[in-house]
C-alpha cells in the first residue's frame, strides 16, 4: 500500500480521513504535531497555513509514496498556489472533502486542485464513506521498485519515478532484468 501524506489548512478533514481510511470511529482529534504511521502521514493545518512552517511540508513528502492535497468542499480560499507539484517529487493528488456540506463548492475546489497540478483528484465523505473506496483502491498499488539504473534512466528523459516510459521505449540492456 502506497503511504500517503496528507497536507491542507485547518479544519479540512486530514485528520477524519486518517481515521475513514482506517475504518476507525470518527473522533475529532486536533492535531498538534505530525503523526505518522504505515500508511499515512497527517500534518497539521498550520504547516499548511504559514510559510514559516511550510517548507516542513516539503520535507516530510519525501517520506511517502505519494501527496494528498485536502480540501473541504466549502473552502473559502485556497492556500496551494498553481504549480505546486513543483517543489514536491511525488505523485500530488487532490482529496476533496465535506462533499455533503450545504455551502459545498465542488467545481471551484476541484478548479483549484487541478491548478494546483493535482494527477488525479477524489471526492469523499469522511463520515459516510463515500468516495474512501475509491482512494483506498488508489492506494492498494504499490509504486514500482526502480533499480538506481533505472532511476536515472528514467531522470535522463526527464520522466518521475511513476511516470510510465513513453512509448516504444524501454530500459537500456544493462538494466534489464533489476527490478
Amino acid at each position: 500500500m502506497k503511504k500517503i501524506f496528507l497536507m491542507g489548512r485547518s479544519e479540512a478533514g486530514k485528520t477524519s480521513l486518517t481515521q475513514a481510511l482506517k475504518g476507525e470511529e470518527l473522533h475529532y482529534v486536533k492535531t498538534q504535531y505530525t503523526n505518522t504511521n504505515d500508511d499515512t502521514i497527517d500534518s497539521p493545518g498550520e504547516y499548511a497555513e504559514s510559510k514559516h512552517f511550510s517548507v516542513g511540508l516539503a520535507c516530510f513528502s519525501f517520506e511517502a509514496d505519494v501527496v494528498g492535497i485536502v480540501q473541504a468542499a466549502d473552502e473559502p480560499f485556497n492556500l496551494f498556489a498553481s504549480g505546486s507539484h513543483s517543489f514536491i517529487q511525488r505523485p500530488l493528488i487532490g482529496i476533496i472533502t465535506k462533499i455533503d456540506s450545504p455551502y459545498a463548492n465542488i467545481p471551484m475546489v476541484k478548479q483549484w486542485l487541478i491548478n494546483s497540478g493535482c494527477e488525479r483528484i477524489f471526492l469523499v465523505n469522511n463520515v459516510t464513506r463515500e468516495g474512501i473506496d475509491e482512494l483506498m483502491e488508489y492506494l492498494k498499488d504499490d509504486l514500482p521498485k526502480l533499480t538506481m539504473e533505472q532511476a536515472r534512466y528514467r531522470q535522463s528523459l526527464g520522466l518521475n519515478e511513476w511516470d510510465p516510459l513513453p512509448e516504444g521505449v524501454s530500459y537500456p540492456n544493462h538494466t534489464e532484468g533489476k527490478m
